[in-house]
């Protein structure tokens, strides 16, 4: 005895399958918050309302970089870029942008994301500075 199958109309399973796509009736966003996480090895943006819910995102990685390119900022301007045309589907018009990290990708990814039209209020690094660092090494006994 096998599965049973469920007949069903043609217009249900076309809203099954179908995938969500931004349009221009979802929620509109005027203003909003740019997160820049870049790293050596890889660089995640994303994009908040100004209450700080997050509403897309986008990595180097999940563009289909892989390994040592993930870093680079080629990929990072990708990113910004990708992520500014999904934006503009939502009506943004003025960001404030916080970086975070060490990377390469820091500048690309805010200059991919202003290549599409969307004007930058303010820049913020929040990059972590370790108070006193690594413990140096304990001398050697012989």
């Amino acid at each position: 005895m096998g599965k049973k199958r469920i007949v069903t109309t043609e217009g249900e399973a076309k809203k099954e399958g179908a995938t969500k796509q931004p349009s221009a009736s979802k929620k509109r966003l005027d203003s909003g918050v740019l997160y820049v996480q870049s790293t050596y090895n890889n660089t995640k943006v994303l994009l908040t309302d100004n209450d700080g819910n997050a509403v897309m995102w986008s990595s180097s990685g999940s563009l289909g970089f892989k390994g040592a390119k993930k870093g680079t900022p080629f990929a990072a301007a990708k990113v910004g870029e990708t992520l500014a045309t999904k934006a503009a589907l939502l009506g943004l018009k003025e960001i404030k942008v916080v970086v975070k990290g060490v990377g390469s990708g820091r500048e690309s990814a805010i200059r991919g994301f202003i290549s599409k039209g969307v004007v930058i209020s303010s820049i913020k690094d929040e990059t972590p500075v370790p108070f006193n660092g690594p413990q140096p090494k304990k001398p050697r006994r012989v």
